[in-house]
């Protein structure tokens, strides 16, 4: 709204303790604690190639919302080519799964849909078509690395894609089909089928098992089943793991690692799985990043590690470390992720800034969390109860999102502000509509200005937040870390009438400042800045 916006306005005092340009700092500083993270379902984003919109007969004529639509890779990899990303200080990309789905449709209760979503795998070897295909990914990951854009991919062990009459069940020994969760306490949450018709595979289980027969036959068909068990005898003779069915499937997504340089996983169903299932994971999905990088070593951006980002569902900042099943808790940081994503933002959006900022930094840096990060959002796939459903406080989604602690989530058109209620569609396809091209030009300027600064200036997520003044509300953010020195003072409530900041303690007089949202310079006498602006909101770097 844009009354609340100018209502908020706020300043942004920015200095870098070196001379590089801003290109350089944005390199040096980059630190996946301020990551900047743009999540798409790939099937409702952009569709770069029609001649893949229809695959497996999936004909049936399913309600409003719940069929593919047509978005595919080379739509993504045409907006990470127009600059669409770079404009918006995206770091990283993370779209739905690749992973070949389900060919058949089932009725959740509230209409036929097909796996548009990506969540319901058939094949973890082979890429669904209706995306794309294997060149399409390559050439994707590739784009991204040039124009300076990690990529995460959105990986699944927990389940396969539910049964139909295309897809048989796999057998008992890869899946239980029950009981059904009831999420009472740690057994019920992770021994057993997220919902009905969705079989759980068997990552407790400990003896060898052969191959589901259904794979088998697909992959002679298919012509590469001598080339698949080639690859499984290898990867099991290297690692010594039984072959079970967790660590077929690690060895299935890990693939993807060495073969396109995919820079870390979002995980999906963390809770639902054994914890040193993501240990493995992990352990092997750094191995396979460093082969990569040993093969293309001028295509690597800088020296950093594969990433991990976990969906423990529910997991909240405010809880620390552990997450509770209510008859034990279970650190998943201590189990190869370096992130969880923060269910708890949405709610703590409605928090004062203070409140919200000061709470979020003191678990980064001085509770259970020091060292590692939460990913922060403020809408996605399949959340209920996003902050702003109604998009009636999208400025202050923006400023809120960008300038908390920690790291961001982007889901797909909150910058353009994609409408989360849809008339005529039910349940969680209201979140999941067409990506809205073109709307809201001035919220779209918002999100890129206040995401390019986030992303010059580690200090802003990946900082340690301090008030310096209750009225003017003003506060900064500090960042120490491998020689790299960043401090942003940020206030908010400026009046349209000009007022002096002190900046005293960050800044030395005589140094010009560049405010990013206007293009105005403003020098420091006195140790204070006056400022004065009709945006409401000021962007200021050190320019020397």
């Amino acid at each position: 709204m844009r009354s609340l916006f100018f209502t908020l306005s706020f300043l942004f005092l920015v200095i870098s303790f070196n001379s590089c340009t801003t290109e350089k700092v944005q390199k040096e500083f980059f630190d996946w604690n301020n990551a900047t993270v743009y999540f798409m379902l790939t099937d409702r984003f952009e569709n770069g190639d029609t001649t893949n919109d229809m695959n497996f007969e999936r004909t049936y004529p399913t309600k409003d919302f719940r069929s593919f639509k047509g978005g595919d890779m080379k739509g993504i990899t045409n907006k990470i080519e127009e600059g669409y990303f770079n404009d918006l200080g995206v770091d990283a990309i993370w779209f739905s799964p690749v992973n070949e789905q389900i060919h058949g449709y089932v009725d959740e209760g509230q209409g036929e849909t097909y796996a548009f979503h990506g969540y319901w795998i058939k094949d973890w070897t082979s890429i669904e078509p209706n995306w794309g295909t294997e060149k399409d990914l390559k050439k994707l990951v590739e784009t991204a690395h040039k124009k300076g854009i990690r990529v995460l991919m959105d990986v699944i062990i927990n389940h396969t894609g539910p049964v139909t009459e295309k897809d048989p069940v796999w057998p008992s020994d890869w899946v239980r089909t029950e009981p059904q969760c009831t999420y009472q306490d740690y057994e019920s949450t992770v021994f057993c089928t997220l919902v009905k018709n969705l079989p759980d595979i068997r990552t407790d289980q400990k003896n060898g098992v052969e191959l589901p027969s259904e794979l088998v036959k697909k992959w002679k068909a298919e012509g590469r089943y001598e080339k698949e068990i080639k690859e499984l005898d290898e990867f099991f003779k290297r690692t010594g793991y039984p072959r079970t069915p967790r660590y077929y499937i690690i060895k299935w997504i890990t693939d993807y690692i060495r073969k396109y340089g995919i820079d870390g996983f979002r995980v999906d169903t963390v809770k639902h799985t054994e914890a040193d299932v993501w240990a493995d994971l992990a352990k092997e999905a750094k191995i396979a990043f460093q082969e990569w990088k040993n093969a293309n070593k001028e295509a690597i951006q800088e020296d950093q590690e594969f990433f991990m980002l976990g969906e423990t569902y529910n997991y909240n900042i405010l809880s620390g470390r552990g997450f509770s099943f209510g008859d034990s808790v279970v650190d998943y940081f201590a189990n190869g992720f370096d992130s969880q994503i923060n269910f708890g933002f949405k709610g703590d959006a409605n928090m004062y800034y203070e409140e919200l900022f000061s709470r979020y930094s003191h678990q980064l840096h001085k509770g259970e969390l020091k060292g590692f990060t939460v990913m922060n959002y403020i809408s996605s796939h399949d959340d209920s109860w996003p902050f702003d459903k109604e998009r009636k406080r999208t400025f202050e989604s923006a400023t809120k999102l960008l300038l908390c602690p920690g790291q961001v989530q982007i889901y797909y058109g909150d910058e353009t502000a994609r409408p989360l209620i849809i008339e005529g569609a039910e349940g969680d396809v209201n979140l999941r509509g067409m990506m809205n091209w073109g709307e809201n030009p001035e919220l779209q300027m918002h999100w890129q200005k206040l995401g390019k600064f986030r992303q010059r200036h580690a200090a802003v997520g990946a900082g340690e937040h301090k008030m310096i003044s209750e009225k003017p509300y003003v506060f900064a953010r500090e960042y120490n870390k491998n020689e790299n020195h960043d401090i942003v003072i940020i206030a908010l409530d400026i009046p349209k009438t000009p007022i002096s900041v002190y900046v005293g303690n960050y800044f030395s007089n005589g140094e010009i400042l560049n405010d990013a949202y206007s293009n105005k310079k403003y020098e420091v006498v006195n140790e204070k800045v006056l400022i004065e602006t009709d945006s409401g909101i000021v962007l200021l770097e050190n320019i020397k």
